[in-house]
């Protein structure tokens, strides 16, 4: 699977401001895509796009909070950076408790932004990793027979071989057999992993 690019995408409705961020960022050897309105970046968004938004909260038609919001609501896990202007910093804490990585006050040093679109992109890459470990389990989980999937959540739970085959009413030798297969098709020989893989998954699960 080839890796995405990572791309800081401006919204900015300021074209001056715009073609300089953009001018910085390409020379510092980073990808950039500008937006002059909101709008039009959600209706490019998709949800495997990688890097940051660099995001003016202040424009027409669609602010910043507003665009915010509506990639909440998409399950966008691009990470944000609020630009803001005098007064705005209220507005960019809101958004920070919603979920934004960062703001930044007009007028701002370019270094400055430099390193905190820096950082996102980090967060940014760290979450993908994250997300693809979790998919590749998923599908590990998949390959997983029923009756191995019940075994592994009871190895899962601290039980004995012996207190599996008692409980299953099954051989001890039957439950050694299908513990070997889940280790083999999880990847692993380590139970403490094969905890911390399944944990990673259930994370979160409404279950």
């Amino acid at each position: 699977m080839a890796e995405t690019q990572q791309t800081v995408y401006i919204v900015e409705d300021d074209e001056a401001v715009r073609d300089s961020l953009s001018m910085l960022l390409r020379s510092e050897g980073l990808a950039v895509e500008g937006y002059e309105r909101a709008t039009r970046f959600l209706e490019d968004w998709h949800a495997g796009m990688q890097g940051c938004i660099v995001l003016d909260i202040r424009m027409p038609e669609m602010d910043g909070m507003e665009l915010q919001e509506a990639l909440i609501e998409r399950g966008s896990h691009l990470p944000i950076i609020f630009v803001t202007g005098h007064g705005d910093v209220p507005l960019a804490v809101e958004a920070m408790r919603k979920g934004a990585v960062d703001f930044i006050e007009k007028p701002y040093r370019e270094d400055q932004l430099l390193e905190k679109i820096r950082g996102a992109l980090a967060t940014d890459a760290e979450q993908h990793q994250g997300r693809e470990e979790k998919r590749m389990i998923e599908e590990q989980l998949a390959q997983l027979t029923p009756r191995e999937r019940e075994i592994m959540d009871r190895m899962v739970a601290g039980q004995a071989n012996k207190v599996i085959a008692i409980e299953l009413d099954i051989s001890q030798r039957t439950v050694e057999i299908h513990r070997s297969r889940v280790m083999h098709k999880m990847g692993t020989h380590s139970l403490a992993q094969l905890v911390r893989m399944v944990m990673s998954v259930r994370d979160g699960d409404p279950e």
